[in-house]
């Protein structure tokens, strides 16, 4: 359906930035500021870099990493804490999907 993966926004305990993709400004503040929320928090509990990003087919991904010589970055914490983030943001995700695939906010 979209050419590539477009990301919506990230999050680095490395950089300790936030990014929100320029493309999707036209999110209500409330949105773009639960986004932020949760990244920062997810790099500042268990490390690493978290990016959530819009796949070929509009569905939101979550994805998590760290640099191989992180030893502090906790695996079983970032998998644990995707998998509530996945539960608990469940209705936020199909929302943007839906804003997404609506829109068309594929990167051009």
């Amino acid at each position: 359906m979209y050419d590539e993966e477009t990301v919506l926004c990230g999050a680095s305990a490395y950089t300790k930035k936030y990014y929100l993709n320029d493309i999707f400004d036209g999110l209500p503040e409330g949105i773009k500021e639960e986004l932020k929320i949760m990244c920062v928090l997810y790099t500042e509990e268990v490390g690493g870099t978290i990016q959530l990003v819009f796949d070929e087919d509009g569905t939101l991904e979550i994805c998590a990493d760290a640099e191989e010589e992180d030893i502090l970055f906790d695996e079983i914490g970032s998998a644990l804490k995707v998998k509530a983030m996945r539960r608990e943001k469940g209705e936020l995700f199909e929302a943007l999907e839906m804003y997404y695939r609506i829109f068309n906010c594929s990167a051009d």
